[in-house]
């Protein structure tokens, strides 16, 4: 892929996180998110390639814009897959918390898993635990096993869950096997990107979330050395008959190569609001500032980038 391509996906996710943060604390998630994904879609117009979306806000007649088959660019270029989550944590910016992110990755075409709108189980971990952990070993044995690849006593591991009902089973062996817990509301794309840096304390990533969120962080991880591992959870007959129609067997693990094929890829993300990695966006008088990441597998490069914005005089 063309080097140019990273700047303009932070180009991108910029442009959705300044709009949606604007909602932040008004209790309006789809004001929000409809915000991101004008910005993002209008931005995706200017870039030199032919993209398909293949996760996205929805299919063709649930989305106004970026649905799963759209395609962006301006039809010069790169045949691209494209994934998108215009705001990841709508209703973390309908509340005013923590870690909403506007999120773009794209890949070579065929290089993205086309992953169906549903739960998957997760396992992230970073760098330095690739290949140690299993999604279908034990909690106990995947913290252990963290634990002896990072030289840490098990009290020391940090594992992140998405705080829901369906989750305090997990909860609980997390605690009995002795390690740390940071709950997250929403926004486990965050959540599996924040296992590759140790400056956000997070060691390892348990528990279910969207299959499309889990391509998401596959790209980013590749991009950081790090693995996710996903087994889809159909929750209705249609749901497996959708697993079925696509070719994907549902009892496979999926691995990193199942989810981003290739070797190279590029991830971005803004933050919208403040998180453990990225700041979010601050107004003040005429400037809107940003905090990115951009990152590109076939390189290994992670780019940190802050952006001053002149705001419209009406804005």
């Amino acid at each position: 892929m063309e080097r140019s391509l990273t700047m303009e996906l932070v180009r991108v996710t910029e442009a959705a996180a300044q709009k949606s943060a604007r909602w932040m604390g008004l209790g309006k998630k789809n004001e929000a998110d409809e915000a991101a994904t004008s910005a993002m879609r209008e931005v995706f117009d200017t870039v030199d390639m032919k993209g398909v979306v293949v996760i996205g806000e929805g299919e063709m007649d649930e989305a106004p814009m970026l649905y799963i088959g759209e395609k962006l660019g301006t039809g010069y270029g790169q045949r691209l897959d494209i994934a998108v989550d215009p705001l990841e944590g709508t209703n973390i910016v309908a509340s005013g918390g923590w870690n909403a992110l506007a999120v773009v990755a794209i890949a070579d075409e065929g290089c993205l898993l086309h992953a169906p709108d549903m739960y998957m189980e997760k396992i992230a971990v970073g760098k330095d635990c690739v290949g140690k952990v299993d999604i279908n070993k034990s909690v106990l044995e995947n913290i252990q096993a963290v634990a002896t690849a990072k030289n840490k006593q098990i009290e020391d591991v940090v594992a992140t869950v998405l705080n829901r009902e369906r989750h305090q089973k997990l909860i609980q062996e997390i605690r009995d096997a002795g390690a740390r817990i940071k709950l997250i509301n929403d926004g486990d794309v965050a959540g599996a990107i924040n296992t590759a840096f140790e400056h956000t304390g997070v060691d390892i990533l348990f528990g279910s979330g969207g299959a499309p969120e889990g391509v998401l962080a596959a790209v980013a991880l590749k991009c950081l050395g790090g693995e996710i591992q996903g087994k889809l959870l159909p929750q209705t007959d249609d749901e497996l008959e959708r697993c079925k129609n696509m070719g994907i067997d549902c009892g496979k693990v999926l691995y990193m190569e199942d989810l981003v094929k290739g070797d190279d890829a590029i991830f971005a993300a803004t933050g919208v609001t403040d998180g453990e990695l990225l700041r979010g966006v601050q107004f003040k008088a005429d400037v809107a500032t940003t905090h990115s990441v951009v990152m590109r597998a076939k390189t290994g490069t992670v780019r940190f980038i802050e952006g001053q914005h002149r705001l419209p005089k009406n804005h």
